[in-house]
């Protein structure tokens, strides 16, 4: 499994709110090249955003799930990439000091040949693309401008 903790300079507010617009994804989800749909739901429990990951043309349709959610607190996905495969990822939010939060991604492969091939690269390439994904993350929440209608999407 890897793990991946970052500090963010902002509240964990801000974190979660750029967490709860699923057509903020493609922004800071390494490997996402596009969101195709958001279940108007998002992030609430069984609700799904659908990606294609990749670069075209070999990018793979597919969709992530909520598990869990605790509003500023937690978002754990069930993502696909099928036919690789299919990961859990955690994220966890804490207060960590006024105006700032801690985030600590969780990740592991747990269906398909991704979960078969899981080894200490798999765990490596996955640790290396959520330090980005969490530095993408960070740059998002901390923006001053930051607002959850600012981010580009269809009406």
């Amino acid at each position: 499994m890897a793990t991946v903790t970052r500090t963010i300079r902002t509240t964990p507010e801000r974190v979660f709110a750029v967490l709860a617009d699923g057509w903020a994804y493609s922004d800071w989800v390494v490997g996402t090249a596009h969101i195709r749909n958001v279940d108007r739901t998002w992030p609430a429990v069984g609700s799904r955003l659908h990606h294609k990951a990749g670069p075209w043309p070999l990018s793979l349709k597919d969709s992530s799930t909520v598990l869990a959610m605790v509003p500023e607190r937690r978002l754990k996905l069930r993502a696909g990439l099928w036919p690789l495969g299919e990961a859990t990822v955690d994220i966890v939010i804490e207060p960590a000091g006024p105006e700032t939060t801690k985030v600590t991604i969780h990740e592991d492969f747990h269906a398909g040949p991704l979960h078969v091939l899981r080894n200490k690269i798999n765990d490596l390439l996955l640790h290396g693309r959520n330090i980005e994904a969490l530095r993408r993350l960070a740059e998002i929440a901390e923006r001053k401008d930051f607002s959850r209608h600012e981010i580009a999407h269809p009406a």
